[in-house]
């Protein structure tokens, strides 16, 4: 049985004439009886009763009619579930994600792409930069939003730059640094740090590292918790000045102040995906981004 079949036999079932079904479906009537003769002998019964002046259903044929009908509506709706899948309007997206860096612009752009792909479900996952990595290189995650990370250019991700973040001191209220428009790193000589912890940042973490190095600066650690946040609360309570990225300004409480570090030194915020497992709604979700970078939508107002 063919879906053929089943076209042939709805036609000369709802015009009752093999003549008319034959004109509408643009096929020769011969082969129209042959089609419609195929499908009553594969189901072993008779669903049109034939005879020179009239057409007529069987009571088996007129429920026939009644299923195929349901059959092409499911068919129909499977194209085009298929169809707009296959333009990333259906599907999932499973995206990661590091927190502070995307907080400025993630639910807004979360926000228009539901607004433009309704029916692709997301999913997020926040983990660390590492993390990100390995399970976008693993396929459980469709993209990831996070840094660069030493030893993963075994992952053959493809990457898209969206911002490189300036470095800069974090401190207190009343600070000597409060006011000024940029500090040396050559600074924070014998100052107490704050800083990410590297198993949650290593990119950023060895970055800062590097900075001071050149700079002849030997860092004083005093504090390096799991969370950004917690840097920015040690450092408005004066235990020290944070080294954090610009990103996180959307974040800081009132009694901080970012104060841009000279020579400038950025962690590159990206993009990451695995080419082999790309996905019509990972492509779409990629566009959007690529709209909003060109735009100045992404860290800007749209």
């Amino acid at each position: 049985m063919e879906l053929r079949h089943l076209r042939y036999f709805q036609a000369v079932a709802e015009e009752l004439s093999f003549s008319r079904a034959a004109r509408r479906l643009s096929i020769a009537q011969p082969a129209l009886s042959r089609a419609v003769q195929e499908l009553e002998q594969d189901l072993g019964l008779q669903l049109i009763d034939r005879n020179r002046r009239v057409v007529r259903l069987t009571a088996a044929g007129a429920v026939m009619l009644q299923e195929v009908a349901s059959i092409f509506e499911h068919v129909e709706a499977s194209m085009r579930r298929v169809r707009r899948t296959a333009a990333g309007e259906e599907g999932e997206l499973r995206l990661g994600y590091i927190g502070p860096p995307t907080q400025g612009f993630l639910g807004r752009l979360l926000g228009e792409f539901r607004a433009r792909y309704p029916l692709v479900s997301v999913r997020l996952e926040e983990r660390t930069p590492e993390r990100v990595w390995e399970m976008v290189a693993a396929g459980r995650l469709s993209m990831g939003l996070t840094r660069p990370v030493p030893g993963q250019g075994g992952n053959a991700l493809n990457t898209l730059l969206l911002r490189d973040e300036p470095l800069c001191a974090a401190v207190p209220a009343g600070h000597p640094w409060e006011k000024r428009k940029w500090v040396d790193w050559k600074a924070l000589s014998g100052e107490p740090m704050i800083v990410l912890a590297r198993r949650e940042g290593v990119g950023s973490h060895d970055e800062i590292l590097a900075a001071c190095r050149e700079a002849g600066v030997v860092p004083k650690l005093v504090h390096t918790p799991s969370l950004i946040g917690t840097v920015l609360s040690y450092v408005e309570a004066g235990a020290g000045v944070g080294v954090v990225p610009d990103s996180i300004r959307p974040m800081i409480p009132g009694a901080v102040t970012l104060v841009p570090l000279r020579p400038a030194r950025t962690v590159p915020l990206m993009l990451v995906w695995q080419p082999e497992a790309d996905t019509p709604a990972a492509i779409a979700f990629r566009r959007l981004i690529q709209e909003w970078i060109k735009s100045g939508a992404l860290f800007g107002v749209p």
